[in-house]
């Protein structure tokens, strides 16, 4: 086509002229026909590859979400869809992906409590398992108890063997507990506790009664009315056991199984206000402490001890009456409580009773141990108001019949407070004594009585009080054994008597020394290290072991013979010579002389003072002289007074003597001066100057 030349001339037309080549038209033809088969062509193809690629842009996304449903399904839970972000099924695969992340955590979730259930299950099921309890279910409509195989197993049966009736719950408890059950049972029932809980005795199939524990809780419908009741059983017999053991135990003596202190108040208090409601009621106190106890402690062991315990409160109970009773308040202190007392010869008669029950020599580990009490009475009645003052009294009492002479009983008298008052303070003057270095020793000189040669002294304790002045040794000597003070006052003469002696040797005496004698007490002898702390003196003092004499009484041998013999013979191998002192005062000692490891027997005072007036006294001291002379001993006489006392004991044999004859006993200063005269070779004067003449033997 071609265009042509507007036509000229026309102001308001223009003219296209068409020159048309028939050749020319066919070729343009053909060519649009081609171009329009290109086109057709490139449409077809373009169409189909169009529709493939969104075929599979929407197809294989679907297949994908189907494929994931399927194994979703399988239980693949963790499966994720992936779509690009700009793919047409993107808001489907991310709203698939997001309904699989719920359903995951929806089954996770779930899988969390399936698994907390079947733990909080499995830890319940452990728990009554631990617990050892047993199950009950009550439906109170249809009157069926479920018992669980562990409940019906603490009573001894099968697990099928009993039926769901609460009678085989109610018709196995004790009698005496089955109203206690039913009516805990009744209270909660009726809202009146919150849970059950509620302890009875149920009998075992064996025959035998189990102490048990159940608790329990109700169960109520919309109205408030209970329709259901749960709990389980514990099976408590032991804790029962344990807690009837620790009821025994505070209130009796581990050792002897005796009450102890406090069930004794208890029952004190108790008969107190018995007899403030009934005027004519009266009962009574026996405070009994065992004389010398702690010598077989620290003698023989606490072992024995214990056992010596055991055994006298077997014969204290032997001596009671069945409404009486006996308790061990500690140490070797008892108390006898004796109910519905009409008058005080049946109390004293007990008093007598117990003293020749323990006689009788307790056998233990080998030892035969003679024990005796001083015994404290107190008659009580509406005057006491609290259990403390009665035995506050029975105390007093006890120290007083002590004080006596051990072995005795006495009476409370009010008088005794103030006695009582005294004692302390003359106790906590003589704990003081010591360092206030108010203790002095004296010293009497033991000579011999065939040429009045001097030997040696024996050491006296003398105590100087700030107030009394002189204090007997018969008064401050039995307080300090009773409070254990005499093992320190004793170590201190001991030392101070070797120190002295060794001194007064080395200064007058070199070339014949002379001894000292030291009287050793029950509790010195006691002391597990004596033969050390007399080894330590010795080699403190630098005094000889053959210059010391040790003086013992016979009741402190005879106490504890054993021990005894086996220190003294530890201090003869040493060197020591042994003396027994007052020897013939005491008991049994003769049968038993030939064993002992003494050397010395020394004649008491009390036989001696009765030379030329009493036969018997003298046939005891020929007695002595004799048995010594037989077993090889050395006889001392004490207490010689008197020249005709002097002489007959000479002829009979008497080897030795000390008595206000020869001296008193001096003051460390007057025995020097006595040593010093006795030694001087320049002095014409003796000591003994008025009564040699008398003592030595007459020259033709």
């Amino acid at each position: 086509l071609y265009a042509g030349r507007a036509i000229s001339g026309h102001p308001r037309y223009r003219a296209i002229s068409l020159e048309l080549s028939t050749a020319q038209l066919d070729a343009n033809l053909a060519r649009v026909w081609h171009r329009g088969v290109a086109i057709a062509l490139f449409s077809t193809t373009l169409g189909a590859t169009l529709a493939v690629i969104v075929s599979r842009s929407v197809t294989k996304p679907l297949r994908t979400i189907t494929e994931a449903t399927r194994r979703i399904a399988e239980g693949h839970l963790d499966e994720y869809v992936a779509v690009p972000p700009d793919n047409d099924c993107a808001a489907l695969a991310n709203a698939f992906n997001a309904m699989t992340r719920k359903l995951r955590d929806s089954v996770t979730e779930r899988d969390r409590v399936e698994a907390a259930l079947r733990e909080s299950k499995e830890r319940y099921a452990l728990a009554v398992k631990g617990a050892n309890d047993g199950l009950w279910d009550w439906n109170l409509k249809t009157s069926q108890v479920y018992f669980s195989p562990r409940w019906k197993e603490m009573l001894g049966y099968a697990e099928e063997s009993l039926e769901e009736s609460p009678h085989e719950w109610f018709d196995r408890v004790h009698p005496d507990d089955l109203d206690i059950l039913k009516s805990a049972i009744a209270a909660h029932l009726q809202g009146q506790t919150h849970h059950l809980k509620v302890e009875y005795r149920m009998q075992h199939q064996a025959g035998h009664y189990l102490w048990m524990l159940s608790r329990g809780v109700v169960v109520r419908d919309e109205k408030d009315a209970p329709y259901r009741m749960s709990g389980s059983q514990t099976d408590i017999t032991l804790q029962k056991k344990t807690e009837s053991q620790l009821f025994h135990a505070a209130f009796h003596d581990t050792l002897t199984g005796l009450p102890n202190r406090a069930m004794l108040l208890k029952r004190l208090e108790t008969f107190l206000r018995r007899s403030h409601n009934t005027p004519d009621y009266m009962f009574a106190v026996l405070f009994l402490d065992f004389d010398r106890f702690k010598v077989v402690n620290d003698s023989l062991g606490h072992n024995v001890g214990d056992q010596l315990l055991v055994e006298i409160a077997q014969r204290l109970q032997q001596s009671l009456r069945r409404s009486d009773m006996v308790a061990r308040l500690g140490g070797d202190e008892f108390i006898m409580l004796l109910e519905g007392i009409y008058d005080l010869a049946s109390i004293t008669d007990l008093a007598e009773r117990i003293q020749q029950k323990l006689k009788t020599p307790f056998s233990i580990h080998g030892h035969d141990i003679v024990s005796t009490a001083s015994i404290g009475i107190v008659v009580c009645d509406s005057a006491y108001k609290h259990a403390e003052e009665v035995l506050r009294d029975a105390d007093i009492c006890m120290y007083r019949a002590k004080e006596s002479g051990r072995a005795q009983y006495i009476v409370f008298h009010p008088d005794m407070h103030t006695g009582t008052l005294d004692r302390l303070k003359s106790e906590n003057d003589l704990r003081d004594a010591l360092k206030r270095e108010e203790f002095t020793l004296n010293y009497q000189p033991i000579v011999k009585l065939a040429t009045g040669e001097f030997v040696g002294f024996e050491a006296l304790i003398r105590w100087h009080h700030p107030e009394k002045g002189w204090v007997s040794p018969g008064e401050f000597i039995p307080l300090a054994e009773e409070t254990g003070l005499i093992v320190p006052i004793g170590a201190w003469t001991l030392d101070r008597a070797c120190i002295q002696v060794r001194q007064w040797n080395l200064s007058f005496s070199k070339d014949t020394p002379f001894s000292i004698s030291v009287n050793l007490s029950t509790n010195q002898i006691a002391q597990p290290d004596l033969i050390h702390q007399i080894r330590q003196t010795l080699e403190h003092s630098q005094l000889s072991a053959s210059q010391l004499k040790i003086e013992i009484t016979e009741s402190v041998i005879m106490e504890n013979l054993d021990v005894a013999c086996s220190k003294l013979q530890a201090l003869r191998d040493m060197g020591i010579q042994i003396y027994i002192d007052d020897f013939g005062t005491g008991y049994s000692s003769l049968g038993y002389l030939q064993k002992l490891p003494v050397d010395v027997l020394k004649i008491d005072r009390s036989f001696v003072k009765n030379i030329g007036v009493d036969v018997g006294s003298e046939e005891i001291i020929r007695a002595i002289v004799m048995l010594a002379d037989g077993l090889g001993k050395t006889v001392i006489a004490e207490g010689i007074e008197t020249v005709d006392q002097q002489q007959w004991l000479s002829r009979l044999g008497c080897q030795y003597a000390q008595g206000y004859l020869f001296s008193r006993p001096l003051d460390s200063g007057n025995a020097e001066t006595f040593i010093s005269q006795l030694f001087d070779p320049h002095s014409t004067d003796s000591p003994y100057a008025d009564i040699l003449d008398q003592l030595l033997p007459k020259h033709p």
